[in-house]
């Protein structure tokens, strides 16, 4: 298998996890063969990654060098402005794993900021564990719970932050189990922040990718039905802010930001 099929192959099946991680890969299967066919193989692996799109529509007008330097340069502003959000001694609850947040927060904690984080398990891949353990190896204080415990958990933590897969007009697809999560803290009015990449926004409709029922149960009774869906959605009245290279804004004003910026992108 040549590296770009097997940079296809680690996309599809998950083996490469997180928007940006994603994103990275596609660019460097895509210098190996700078081709619209490629790019077009490359954004039909995974149906909720805009962020893949967009880096490799901006490759091919630009460079995937000056694609990579974006997702570098704009995880600068994201560290910054999410420990601008983060007050001293606060317990942090997350879902899932995103390589965007993880660098933000840890990078927080090496400005100095003391916190503590509360991850769920994020069954059935436990994405969760990605996270726990990168923070503790850099001596952030974590605590693991249960996907089923994630009412407990909004209660005992002062906000939540969220990555992002894809934003779109009706709301944020992040990993299952990130809606019941945002209808919870409104309800216990505890806020809600989204970290993400600018070039996670769609102005398209997104599906919702569902996986193999081998993930949720490898060997399931005969005729059982399984549904694995990958994402659901945030409807955007359960968000506080999004905050992105752009800045800490509320969602609509990130919505015009982003389209602009990418629109400003592809005309380069």
């Amino acid at each position: 298998m040549d590296i770009f099929s097997k940079i296809c192959k680690e996309i599809k099946s998950v083996k490469i996890q997180g928007a940006t991680n994603v994103a990275k890969a596609g660019l460097k299967a895509y210098s190996l063969k700078p081709t619209k066919a490629s790019i077009n193989k490359l954004i039909s692996l995974r149906e909720t990654e805009p962020a893949l799109q967009n880096a490799l529509n901006f490759a091919a007008k630009s460079s995937v060098e000056n694609a990579l330097n974006h997702f570098d340069n704009a995880q600068q502003f994201i560290n910054h402005y999410l420990t601008k959000i983060i007050l001293q001694n606060s317990k942090i609850m997350t879902h899932c794993h995103s390589k965007t947040l993880e660098q933000a927060l840890i990078s927080a904690h090496k400005s100095g900021k003391i916190f503590s984080i509360i991850t769920l398990e994020t069954r059935p891949l436990m994405q969760g564990h990605i996270t726990a353990k990168n923070l503790l190896k850099h001596g952030i204080n974590v605590t693991m719970q249960v996907d089923s415990a994630m009412h407990s958990a909004i209660k005992e933590c002062d906000f939540i932050i969220l990555g992002a897969d894809a934003i779109t007009k009706k709301g944020v697809f992040n990993k299952i189990g990130s809606g019941a999560i945002a209808e919870l803290a409104f309800e216990h009015k505890k806020p809600i922040y989204i970290v993400t990449d600018s070039w996670k926004f769609s102005k398209n409709s997104i599906s919702i990718e569902q996986r193999s029922k081998q993930e949720v149960w490898k060997n399931a009774p005969k005729n059982l039905m399984i549904k694995n869906p990958a994402f659901e959605i945030i409807h955007p009245k359960y968000i506080s802010k999004i905050i992105s290279e752009l800045g800490v804004l509320k969602y609509q004003e990130f919505l015009k930001e982003a389209k602009n910026s990418i629109e400003y992108s592809a005309s380069c």
